[in-house]
Order: C-alpha cells, then sequence, then structure tokens
C-alpha cells in the first residue's frame, strides 16, 4: 500500500494478532502474511510471502508471556526484512517485555531492558513504539528514535464518562508518584500514595496510606497488573481507611498466577486495562473491563508515514474510546 508517496506493509506477529486488526482497520493498511515455523526442539524460523523490497514496515508484536518466544519472534522477522532489503523496520510493540530490569538493584544483576534495546537494534529495527514503559529511562538505552506512548489520556476519558464524585487518585507505591500526578491532572482530582514495602518479590505489605481517602472514590493506577497482589491488598488498605469504593486503572494486564482468582475475590468495584497484551481464551471476571489501543497505535502509524507530530493524538484521545 502507498501513503503519501511511501510503501508501506503491515505485519502481525502471534502475541496479539486481535489488536494487529484494529490497527489495521484504523490505518486501512491490509496485514501482510507471514509463516511462523517452529521445529520440533523450539528453534523457528519466517516465511515471508511478498515482497517487501522498499517497503516500510512495521511489525505489531508485544512481548507478553511467552516473551522470549514473542521476543525471538521479533528479531527473526527484523532479520529477514533487513536481509529482503525492507527500506525501513519499526517494531509497533505495546507491551515492552524485561522492562523492570531497566537497572541492578544488587550486585551482579543484568539490565536486561538495555540488553534487549540492543538485540532489536543489531536484528536491522529503526524505530520502536511502545505503550508506557515501565521506566521512561528505557527510551535512553536506543540509539534509534523511540515512542513512549501515554495510556493516561485514555484511562482518564473512560473514567470521566462514568462521572464518579469525590475522586482521589492513588499511586500504589512511591514509585508511581509521577504517573499518579499525571492521570490526576487529566481528572482534576487529588492524589494519595500507599507506603508499602515489599518483604519478597510479587509480595506487599502496606504500611501506611499518605494522603486523605476517607469518603472518597479512590482510583488506583499502574502500569502493569501482574499477579494483583499489590493492587488487591492496596485495595483493601484504601477501603479500610474509609475510601467508598476502590477501582483500579493499568496499561498491561499481565494477570499471572492467581491474578484473576484475585481480582474476583477482591474489594475492587472494577478493573480497567488496555488491551496492549492479549487476554486470549482466559475466562474475565466481570469487574475488568478492557480498552482497546488499536485506534491510537492506527493513528500513530500514519503520523509517523506522514511525518506529523505524535503528541497531538492524545488531546483528542476521548474519540478513540
Amino acid at each position: 500500500m502507498v501513503i503519501d508517496g511511501k510503501k508501506i506493509k503491515l505485519f502481525a506477529l502471534s502475541a496479539n494478532k486481535q489488536l494487529a486488526e484494529k490497527i489495521s482497520a484504523k490505518t486501512k493498511i491490509p496485514l501482510s502474511l507471514v509463516d511462523v515455523v517452529k521445529f520440533a526442539d523450539g528453534e523457528m524460523t519466517m516465511n515471508i510471502n511478498e515482497s517487501v523490497r522498499g517497503q516500510h514496515v512495521f511489525i505489531i508484536q508485544p512481548t507478553s508471556a511467552p516473551a522470549n518466544d514473542h521476543l525471538m519472534e521479533v528479531l527473526i522477522l527484523a532479520d529477514a526484512l533487513k536481509r529482503a532489503s525492507a527500506a525501513s523496520i519499526a517494531v509497533i510493540m505495546p507491551y515492552f517485555g524485561y522492562s523492570r530490569q531497566d537497572r541492578k538493584s544488587r550486585s551482579r544483576q543484568p539490565i536486561t531492558a538495555k540488553l534487549i534495546a540492543d538485540l532489536l537494534q543489531v536484528s536491522g529495527v529503526n524505530r520502536v513504539a511502545c505503550m508506557d514503559l515501565h521506566a521512561a529511562q528505557i527510551q535512553g538505552f536506543f540509539d534509534i528514535p523511540i515512542d513512549n506512548f501515554p495510556a493516561a489520556p485514555l484511562l482518564a476519558a473512560y473514567f470521566k464518562k462514568k462521572d464518579l464524585k469525590d475522586v482521589v487518585v492513588v499511586s500504589p507505591d512511591h514509585g508511581g508518584v509521577s504517573r499518579a500526578r499525571i492521570f490526576a491532572q487529566y481528572l482534576g482530582a487529588p492524589i494519595a500514595i500507599i507506603d508499602k514495602r515489599r518483604p519478597e518479590p510479587n509480595k506487599a505489605q502496606v504500611m501506611n496510606i499518605v494522603g486523605d481517602v476517607k469518603g472518597q472514590t479512590a482510583i488506583m493506577i499502574d502500569d502493569i497488573i501482574d499477579t494483583a497482589g499489590t493492587l488487591t491488598v492496596g485495595a483493601q488498605a484504601l477501603l479500610d481507611a474509609g475510601a467508598k469504593e476502590v477501582y483500579a486503572a493499568a496499561t498491561h494486564p499481565v494477570f499471572s498466577g492467581e491474578a484473576l482468582e484475585r481480582i474476583k475475590n477482591s474489594c475492587l468495584k472494577e478493573v480497567v486495562v488496555t488491551d496492549t497484551i492479549a487476554l486470549g481464551t482466559k475466562e474475565m471476571p466481570e469487574k475488568i473491563v478492557q480498552l482497546s489501543v488499536g485506534s491510537l497505535l492506527g493513528e500513530a502509524i500514519l503520523h509517523i508515514i506522514n511525518d506529523e507530530p505524535i503528541s497531538e493524538i492524545f488531546t483528542r484521545v476521548e474519540n478513540l474510546i
């Protein structure tokens, strides 16, 4: 397909084909065919079924579970495209796996987010676009353009339509205060912070709540819901501190382990997430609401193709819900 004089192709790998189809519908760029071939020993290869010579290619693939397989798919396809003389290769990676390993928290640990950035660049990728990187400084790991799109406008637009009263935005920890403050600005609400400690990975213990939540409708905001342990413990602590009801919003629904069961049995009124990660065939509790970032990412791709600024998309995000 030709847009603004550029030949464009859009490829979807296996991680989230539903999102890829929504992006394709928004951009009106058909999905090109690629076969992912897996061998008995777990290795894989790619068969691209059409010419990509001189084409500007976009690959849609979050590196969600199984993260290693989905990452290798991107690297192998990028290498194949580079060797087939594609003009440029952009990866739309709504969820950037390994993003929580962005620094050394103790001796002899890897900085895996930097390793992934290097692998993408060596494979031939010229540009990356993500949604809500776990740490904004990951952008500095790349020597190619990388866009970090916020989901806050989309999530905030959803809650604005609900017309909730006496809202307070709650950060589940001190590290998420900046995210909570940005989200609160969209809603015109104050913020509170859950002061917690982690005795071990994926386990949280609430120590204190900083801010007034009594009689308020609390909305907890985070980038990732993994095991939902922090989320559900924090929600109960907010109710115990006098909150009327508790909602949660997050960009990436990792939902590993017992996450869904914890959410189902929790005091949370509603958990709002996006489709950066496919929920697949899992049976979702009724209180989980999923918003699509397909239109938003589709708009972003069109702006990249046409060399237009991307920031203006987020000023009118209400139209993309």
